[in-house]
Parts: structure tokens; C-alpha cells; sequence
């Protein structure tokens, strides 16, 4: 399967199931990965026609992909190093999309990365957000600087179309002393700007 392709190659991990979902309904454009990492959704999006650019603050995580690219001979995908907390998005793009990446920024820097996110997306473009919660019955056991509360994504994007927001349990890579995934409920919302 396509998704597979570079997770099975490169030993990435799969590309995550909401940008593989968000992919079958946006139509391919200009996508921006902000904390694309080791390049497994930014590469899923590429072959899926997408011209795509990944920002994250590792230098390492971009010299893998980096690499990872080379081998391939791909283009379609630019990439900057740049620190999450203090970006402008002076571009305009169709889709913007932020999976588990959120929740290891600054409180203050996200409700300024989200308002970015917003206004650098076209009419009629998506953002997809992804991020750990903190709630009474899932109580974050990981020391992130941030966590959303119930209810708190979703009422960042009133004016939006909401097109799926959910705050379902689910489970980090990471794993706990017992070797089980640490659970924990993340909010997720993809929703969809005004073309007017």
C-alpha cells in the first residue's frame, strides 16, 4: 500500500491515520507539516501529488528526510528548520496540518501558532490539528508544557466548518515501565476555512 511504502523502506513510522483519512478528501495543493519530524506524513502527502513543506526545529529529524529524499531522487518537498514557537506563516497554503506536536510547545505559543495556522490557509483550505489532552478520566501522565482541555481546540476554529473533531483516547508510541503505550484522549479537528 502506498502508506506503507516509506515506513517499510526507511523503518519510518506509518504515516498517521488522520493525514492518510484528510488525504482521500482534500484535493492535492500546497501543504505545510509544521513538526514533520522524520518526514513520514510529508512524504505520504508528496506521493499523493501534494507540494509540501516540512518545518521542524531537529536538524537531525530534517538531515534523515533530507536523505531519505535524496535516495528517492523526490521533489515536491522543501524543508526548513525553524523553532515552532516563534514562526510567521507568510505563504498561503490549502491544507496545514500539526499531528502530536502541539503538546511540546509553550502554552502561549500555541494559541499563536494555531491563529497562524488559520490565517495562512487559503479560502476553502483545511487544518488539521492532532494534540494531547489533559481530562479527569485520561489524566496526562507525560510532562508535556502543553495539553488541550475539553472542548478548547474545537472552540479555536468557531467560524470554521468542522469536518471531524473528536477527543477519543489514544495511545503514544512512547511506552510506560510496564512496556504498554502510554494512553492518553487527544483532541483532533479538521476543519475547513470560509471560501467567501
Amino acid at each position: 500500500m502506498q502508506e506503507d511504502y516509506y515506513s517499510k523502506k526507511y523503518l519510518l513510522t506509518r504515516p498517521h491515520s488522520e493525514v492518510i483519512a484528510a488525504a482521500q478528501r482534500i484535493p492535492p495543493g500546497r501543504a505545510l507539516d509544521l513538526g514533520c519530524g522524520n518526514g513520514r506524513n510529508s512524504l505520504y502527502l508528496q506521493q499523493k501529488g501534494f507540494e509540501v513543506e516540512g518545518w521542524d526545529k531537529s536538524v537531525a529529524s530534517l538531515q534523515h528526510l533530507q536523505s531519505i529524499m535524496a535516495a528517492e531522487k523526490l521533489s515536491g518537498i522543501t524543508l526548513t528548520q525553524c523553532d515552532l514557537e516563534q514562526v510567521t506563516l507568510d505563504k498561503r497554503y490549502d491544507f496545514i496540518f500539526s499531528t502530536v506536536v502541539l503538546m511540546f510547545l509553550q502554552p502561549e505559543a500555541v494559541s499563536s501558532l494555531i491563529r497562524e495556522m488559520q490565517n495562512a490557509t487559503q479560502p476553502g483550505g483545511f487544518n488539521l490539528i492532532v494534540a494531547a489532552m489533559d481530562t479527569a478520566d485520561y489524566p496526562c501522565s507525560m510532562p508535556f508544557p502543553f495539553t488541550f482541555s475539553a472542548g478548547e481546540l474545537a472552540n479555536d476554529y468557531q467560524g470554521w466548518e468542522i469536518v471531524k473533531y473528536n477527543e477519543n483516547p489514544g495511545a503514544l508510541h512512547k511506552v510506560d515501565q510496564q512496556g504498554e503505550r502510554i494512553k492518553m484522549r487527544f483532541a483532533t479537528l479538521l476543519a475547513k476555512k470560509s471560501a467567501a
